[in-house]
């Protein structure tokens, strides 16, 4: 199978969705019970952290917890937007940067603007999508940044998709008063597909995971051991605190062992987490090299993460030469979703 391939289907009655990259499976969402990143509340203050500069808020789905609290005070009801999946027995993450996103537009009350996504570099195009823009948010004080995908799309397809985005944000920036209460739900992941992903195809027949392998490679990322180029190995393996992972050589004793094993690591890791659905603390056992090298692996390390949509913080070297990231929890852990 070549070219990218998107498969919409269910896992017993859990809705997922997968890309497909030549046959190889590249990114993975399974629906779950908690709150979807995405979705927007109207809650109520609660009480707050002292010492940490945030504050417990009262919502439909249970506690949230929001940081950068200036001028908040108990009982006040707010806007707020669900960030991640929060940690077991933790408060949900949320923000009060909300953002309205579709597959061609953000909508961003509180930030004004009209912007065009940086890797559309054609300035005729640049030019047409910002008359779109101008045209269809004359006089609107929200922000408005045209994605990459609108690079091929039709004017009418993003004209349309500004004016929903930008009624939806109306009508729910607009409800700012009452008790706490769940305004819009964060996209299920077809929706999220259809949003985030470009594929030539998409597959949307029963059994498809089945019929194209996708089971078979899930069943694969139930295990620690992931195969590198050369006989090396990475280990994955999630524990409460954080998310660890070994490197290994296997045979190979040549001096540039460490290092080619090392930079299979850095080429694999972002794709194997985002299919497990890991995030958090995350720490790397690597394969022992000398200190000159480190730099080709953080650059290595670094080019991958780019193209990874999660967020990634590039930690750093710790005392005992472990490399630490920080990453952010947008998923459910994959062998939470396969219980």
């Amino acid at each position: 199978m070549k070219g990218r391939t998107i498969v919409l289907d269910h896992i017993g009655d859990t809705e997922a969705a997968a890309l497909l990259v030549d046959g190889v499976l590249d990114d993975l969402l399974v629906d779950s019970d908690a709150p979807r990143p995405g979705t927007i509340y109207r809650a109520i203050a609660d009480r707050p952290v002292k010492g940490q500069g945030g504050m417990f808020l009262r919502t439909p789905d249970g506690a949230a917890f929001l940081r950068q609290i200036k001028g908040l005070s108990p009982g006040q009801p707010l806007l707020v937007q669900v960030t991640g999946y929060a940690e077991p027995g933790k408060a949900i993450p949320v923000t009060q940067k909300l953002l309205f996103k579709s597959r061609y537009v953000i909508v961003t009350p509180g930030a004004p603007g009209l912007n065009v996504s940086r890797s559309i570099r054609d300035e005729d195009r640049r030019d047409s999508l910002l008359e779109i823009a101008h045209a269809e948010m004359d006089a609107n004080s929200m922000g408005l940044i045209l994605r990459s995908s609108c690079v091929d799309a039709y004017a009418d397809e993003i004209a349309e998709d500004i004016r929903g985005m930008a009624d939806l944000a109306h009508s729910v920036m607009g409800d700012v008063s009452g008790d706490a209460e769940t305004l819009t739900e964060g996209d299920a992941p077809h929706l999220y597909a259809w949003r985030e992903w470009q594929a030539e195809d998409v597959h949307r027949a029963p059994d498809g995971f089945a019929d194209l392998g996708v089971l078979d490679q899930m069943e694969a990322l139930r295990e620690p051991l992931v195969p590198l180029s050369g006989g090396a190995a990475l280990y994955i393996e999630p524990t409460r605190a954080l998310v660890a992972v070994d490197v290994n050589t296997g045979g190979d004793t040549s001096p540039a062992a460490a290092l080619k094993a090392n930079l299979a690591c850095a080429s694999a890791l972002p794709r194997q987490l985002r299919l497990r659905g890991l995030g958090g603390q995350i720490t790397l056992d690597l394969a022992p090299m000398a200190k000159k090298d480190r730099r080709a692996f953080e650059s290595a390390l670094r080019a991958a993460f780019r193209a990874d949509p999660t967020e990634t913080a590039l930690v750093g070297w710790t005392p005992l030469g472990h490399f630490e990231l920080q990453r952010k929890r947008d998923r459910i852990p994959l062998e939470a979703c396969l219980r």
